[in-house]
């Protein structure tokens, strides 16, 4: 695997590493931003999007299958139309020597979509998908809050979600990172983070006398 990472891609530098055995390069890079884009995508469309032989394609994908980097392939559902139209999230205090009960009745729990575990004021921030309002009361009163592991709740209702990715990549950042400003080439030029005072225009002496 190390071999073929090494000596089939375009690119000489190695920006991760995944599994054991194998380099992730800039070529498995590009393989992933297509499939981020269509998982359904065939080998030999891969192939020509990412500018490598169809049989390099297919020895890459393999490979990113093999070491775990591409864990599988699922359909995006819209949850509004699914029916799910609230989303929430909520932060819960757990009570430290209770996390295995607390993980257990979540699991059990279908509304929840995702968990952390995180820093700061809580412990956990779980997402929640139902169909109306009164399912997120019910759920905080009557499941979580007679949940002994739970010591104390806090729920935000998401508004907007303006941004979801299935998943981010370390080129994402190289791709974005804005280019150095040219240097001011004319005098009516301003650097960033500096002013430039405006006269007033033409004709304003004149509005103030008839004024």
């Amino acid at each position: 695997m190390t071999e073929i990472s090494r000596n089939g891609g375009t690119g000489g530098t190695h920006p991760g590493r995944i599994g054991i055995g194998l380099d992730l390069d800039s070529t498995h890079m590009k393989i992933l931003e297509v499939l981020r884009e269509n998982g359904r995508i065939s080998v030999a469309s891969l192939a020509e999007r990412v500018g490598i032989s169809r049989a390099n394609a297919y020895t890459r994908f393999e490979a990113l299958r093999a070491e775990g980097a591409i864990k599988g392939f699922t359909a995006e559902v819209d949850p509004v139309k699914a029916g799910l139209g609230i989303t929430a999230l909520i932060f819960v205090t757990v009570r430290q020597q209770m996390w295995k009960q607390f993980r257990a009745e979540l699991a059990r729990m279908p509304e929840v979509e995702y968990c952390a575990i995180t820093t700061g004021q809580h412990d956990a921030m779980i997402l929640v998908r139902v169909a109306d309002v009164a399912e997120v009361h019910a759920m905080v009163t009557d499941r979580l809050a007679n949940i002994p592991a739970v010591k104390a709740t806090e729920t935000v209702f998401i508004l907007d979600e303006v941004l979801k990715r299935p998943y981010v990549l370390p080129s994402d950042r190289e791709r974005a990172r804005p280019s150095r400003r040219p240097a001011p080439e004319t005098p009516g030029d301003v650097p960033l983070g500096k002013m430039r005072f405006v006269q007033a225009a033409e004709g304003r002496a004149a509005l103030r006398k008839d004024t």
